[in-house]
């Protein structure tokens, strides 16, 4: 059967293709939650995911094998990541079962008679979209929400909510194979965040232009009555601001929302900052969110929160107990003082920002930075000299060689020698690695108490972060 563009009826059992993605498991838990019966398919699956998909109870099939389909569902809703060549997509579009997308399934069962706050941008979307949910959810709103990460105030990364606002990270990421359209454009925004434009994801996207068009066709969904929140010092995002027909409100240095970092507190690790309207004050609060980028991912959730309705006030208390997000800048242990951190930093503008934020928060203690080129981008050569810049502000460096280079041309490939060469001429220490348990021993015995290791990676770097832990506990004794 060929994809559809209307949902079967009836429908009772649904089986998600690619269920481990973090967005993917989201909706296969918030199908669960409206009563359907959901099983998934994917490979190579690991926590947090697996943890949370077994939380769950969902049954997930290891492989995409066409008999992965034979108990027949009423639908399938394929991820981005499968794609046509696979047996079990092969199947599915040569056989009986009807199909959607992820984005598709979300806009129709959640999004229609919602008022969908998209969070859009290169950067900060998992933050930015964490906090808004936390800060409607705080003040009693009850959203419903799709977060790209898992937030610690929540048991899960999405739910349908109760209210009539639902706050969804919006992905410019393709479809999928049958649909090579960004994700947020079937997510029906009223109100939508602008973090951010940068050219991103060298696999789907030519050329900063190519990017910048898909964010021109979100603009010009927001209808007349909807609201743009945009950051107005980005020249990429400001040259679309034309492209709204709904009041647009700038945030950024110099901007109708601005902010300021009042202080950090290294015991807490807790940022105190303050935003304002015009110049004049709005609120003053503290967050477990550090550095320059997260000032101005709060200073967008204010505003939003702001046009929602929540008071001033309650805002603060809900930025106060906001818990963070894993996998970023996420403590995952600190054996003999040595504070481990986990993050999903891959883009350069990512990796030196949240540098930043951790100088910022840890002060002058020796900061490693463990990176682990592997998603599309960082392992091709486009970012090469930008990557030379990321790391000023790291004491050491070590840099893993990409991914699964081998499927990439030669003449492609992102070159983790050269890498370190730059970054000796920048006078930073860095050496490139072949395994992750070459870099857990590296580390495992060169770091001093007191030390901050920060390791990188948007995939599971082969468990690196366990194998260091382990190392360490038995230099300095159990985790705290």
């Amino acid at each position: 059967m060929p994809h559809v563009e209307t949902l079967p009826v009836p429908l009772r059992t649904i089986h998600v293709m690619g269920v481990a993605g973090t967005a993917m498991a989201a909706l296969a838990g918030m199908l669960k939650d409206a009563g359907f019966s959901v099983t998934g398919s994917d490979q190579k699956v690991y926590p947090p995911m697996s943890d949370y998909l077994a939380s769950l109870q969902i049954r997930v099939m290891e492989g995409y094998k066409a008999s992965n389909l034979d108990h027949l569902p009423d639908l399938v809703v394929v991820g981005n990541v499968v794609r046509a060549v696979y047996e079990e997509a092969a199947s599915l579009t040569a056989g009986p079962i009807p199909y959607m997308s992820f984005p598709e399934v979300l806009g129709h069962l959640f999004l229609a008679q919602a008022h969908s706050v998209v969070v859009a941008g290169t950067h900060g979307k998992t933050t930015t979209t964490a906090i808004s949910a936390w800060l409607l959810e705080s003040a009693g709103y009850n959203p419903g929400f799709l977060i790209g990460g898992l937030a610690r105030n929540f048991d899960r990364t999405a739910r349908a909510g109760g209210g009539e606002t639902f706050v969804i990270e919006g992905d410019e990421y393709d479809t999928a194979f049958f649909d090579k359209g960004p994700k947020f454009l079937h997510y029906r925004p009223k109100t939508v965040l602008l973090t951010s434009v940068e050219f991103d994801h060298a696999d789907i996207y030519t050329d900063l232009d190519h990017v910048k068009q898909s964010f021109r066709s979100l603009l010009q969904l927001i209808p007349h009555t909807g609201l743009l929140i945009a950051r107005g010092d980005d020249p990429n995002v400001a040259s679309l601001l034309g492209e709204a027909r709904c009041r647009v409100e700038t945030y950024g240095p110099g901007q109708m929302w601005d902010g300021r970092i009042d202080g950090v507190d290294p015991v807490t690790g807790k940022m105190t900052f303050s935003v304002t309207r015009s110049g004049e004050p709005v609120l003053t609060a503290r967050s477990s969110l550090v550095g320059p980028h997260n000032l101005y991912n709060q200073v967008a959730a204010t505003a939003m929160g702001i046009a929602r309705g929540v008071p001033a006030a309650v805002l603060a208390a809900g930025f106060e107990t906001f818990q963070g997000i894993k996998r970023r800048q996420e403590v995952i242990g600190e054996p003999g003082t040595v504070t481990v951190i986990d993050d999903f930093a891959h883009h350069p503008t990512a990796v030196k920002v949240t540098i930043e934020a951790l100088r910022l928060r840890f002060g002058k203690r020796r900061l490693w930075v463990v990176w682990e080129p592997r998603s599309a981008t960082s392992r091709r050569s486009v970012f090469q000299e930008a990557y030379a810049e990321a790391f000023d502000g790291a004491d050491q460096v070590v840099i893993a060689r990409p991914f699964d280079a081998g499927s990439l041309p030669t003449g492609d490939r992102f070159d983790a020698d050269r890498l370190v060469t730059d970054l000796a001429g920048r006078g930073i220490d860095a050496v490139a690695m072949a395994t992750a348990d070459e870099i857990a021993q590296t580390v495992g015995v060169r770091a001093h108490p007191m030390d901050v290791v920060a390791i990188f990676s948007n995939g599971g770097f082969d468990g690196l972060h366990g194998k260091l832990l382990r190392l360490l506990d038995l230099r300095f004794g159990p985790t705290a």
